[in-house]
């Protein structure tokens, strides 16, 4: 016989495991956007890298998090990982 608390931990892990999947499938079509700018910014010289929009977006993103109780230190983390890593991708479109 399952407790209630090893009942309540298994619906919160289905949770989380649906919540990871949707991340990593959020992600994966983000960066399929993300190289498309990658590939049309080499296409026409421009740089890889847009800080006045990645500013403005880490601000969007933080106001966003605090709408939704989340740290908004954590977003801007998380962003900033993630512009990074598109950068790093439009490099490799212009080299």
């Amino acid at each position: 016989m399952i407790s209630r608390a090893a009942e309540l931990l298994k619906g919160h892990r289905e949770s989380i495991d649906r919540l990871d999947a949707i991340l990593v499938f959020t992600l994966a079509e983000r960066f399929k956007h993300t190289q498309a700018v990658g590939v049309l910014k080499a296409q026409h010289d421009l740089p890889p890298s847009d800080p006045a929009r990645e500013e403005k977006q880490i601000a969007r993103l933080q106001d966003l998090a605090t709408h939704a109780d989340l740290d908004p230190e954590f977003a801007k983390k998380f962003l900033n990982f993630v512009i990074q890593e598109v950068i790093q991708h439009h490099m490799q479109h212009q080299a």
